[in-house]
């Protein structure tokens, strides 16, 4: 069965290892693991580690609205419809959670 082989970090200490029906195994950098030592006395190569992208995590709910909030406060709003109901909705929770909190 052919393999093919990736290193999983910068420092080489394992490899992805993918099958040709594409079942994949890990495999520690160390001589004494039988899997390593296969991929060394067949003369594989191990294509390079290759970083994840950073991806930004989507903002929640809590940083929506309180972009909003700002925004309104920042008078960087102009309409007065959402921002009279969006007040009334932050007071109104305000309240509720500061009943709950006792």
């Amino acid at each position: 069965m052919a393999y093919t082989y990736t290193w999983t970090d910068a420092e080489e200490s394992g490899l992805r290892r993918e099958d040709d029906n594409g079942s994949v195994a890990f495999v520690p950098a160390d001589p004494a693991n039988r899997d390593y030592a296969e991929f060394l006395s067949s003369g594989a190569t191990a294509a390079a580690y290759v970083e994840p992208a950073y991806v930004a995590p989507a903002p929640t709910a809590i940083e929506l609205l309180e972009a909003r909030v700002a925004a309104i406060e920042a008078d960087e709003i102009s309409d007065d419809a959402s921002s009279s109901a969006l007040l009334t909705l932050i007071a109104g929770l305000t309240q509720r959670v500061t009943a709950l909190e006792g």
